[in-house]
């Protein structure tokens, strides 16, 4: 089952409970923190030991940039947010348009995007956040990074995911690796049912590409196994492997909880290794995905 909110008793037909997709801010939900717990156990099963340099376009949260510094790694973060850092967008001339090909200066580098280092963020690596467009990164230098982390659900929301994929091929050097989570075909379905969206799921099996809009005007895109595969393979890039990223239920998970506390650790061990074992399936709300750019 998907997570859910309570339903209100007297809720009129046609404002079903909202899906929980996502862990809502400052959550005290069992099910979010071990949710949290396996995307930082698998992010450290993914990273390797020696120092890379990450680009990480995974979003607001902080948390998987933090993990990275902390376990020694040099980390790029992409924030969305210029006017919040006092600089000028990532990726921009001067005059605010676009740059247009060629190689990009490095953060901090003159005609480069600005740079801020975040003094709450301490460890053995080191951590530089840039402002820009996460969904769009021609502004980076080709062959820049040992690898890409989008977590966060981040490519669902780049509806042009093809381009972006190429785009992050480009930035990788030979061998650098791409870990992602995306929202699954399950969720979709889910969202566009809860939103009685009936011809939208009608025409699911005959659809390229399945849309979900969101009451605040957004849109994204989920995806079925298959088709993250493909289109992997078409940005030139190896598929290690596709994984939901939980298979346990959010009511199994609270009834354990709640009996026993002390049993989240094995809970999130044994998640870890189920998602391992239902490889390529679509389970759960989100999948996840591990590929390579070959040498």
């Amino acid at each position: 089952m998907l997570p859910r909110l309570d339903a209100e008793p007297d809720q009129p037909r046609g404002r079903t409970p909202t899906l929980v997709y996502e862990a809502p801010t400052d959550s005290d939900d069992p099910y979010w923190a071990f949710y949290e717990d396996v995307a930082a156990t698998q992010l450290a099963s993914w990273l390797p030991m020696p120092r890379i340099r990450v680009l990480d376009v995974s979003g607001p949260r902080t948390r998987f940039a933090r993990q990275m510094v902390t376990a020694g790694h040099d980390v790029v973060r992409v924030v969305p947010a210029p006017d919040r850092l006092g600089a000028r967008g990532v990726g921009r001339r001067a005059d605010g348009h676009a740059r247009s090909g060629g190689a990009s200066p490095r953060p901090g580098e003159a005609g480069g995007p600005a740079a801020v280092r975040l003094g709450d963020i301490t460890g053995p690596g080191r951590l530089v956040q840039v402002a820009g467009d996460p969904r769009s990164l021609d502004w980076f230098a080709p062959e820049s990074f040992d690898a890409v982390l989008a977590e966060g659900r981040a490519l669902s929301f780049c509806l042009a995911t093809e381009t972006t994929l190429e785009e992050i091929h480009r930035m990788l050097r030979p061998g650098g690796r791409l870990l992602l989570c995306v929202d699954s075909l399950l969720l979709g379905l889910a969202r566009l049912a809860e939103q009685h969206r009936w011809a939208e799921l009608s025409d699911v099996p005959r659809a390229d590409v399945v849309l979900v809009p969101a009451e605040d005007g957004s849109i994204t895109r989920c995806f079925w196994p298959e088709e993250l595969r493909a289109l992997l393979t078409s940005a030139g890039l190896d598929v290690d492997w596709i994984r939901p990223r939980t298979v346990l239920s959010a009511e199994a998970v609270t009834r354990a909880v709640a009996s026993d506390v002390s049993c989240f650790p094995t809970l999130v061990r044994t998640e870890v290794d189920l998602s391992a074992e239902r490889e390529g399936e679509s389970i759960g709300i989100h999948l996840v995905a591990s590929a390579r750019r070959p040498d």
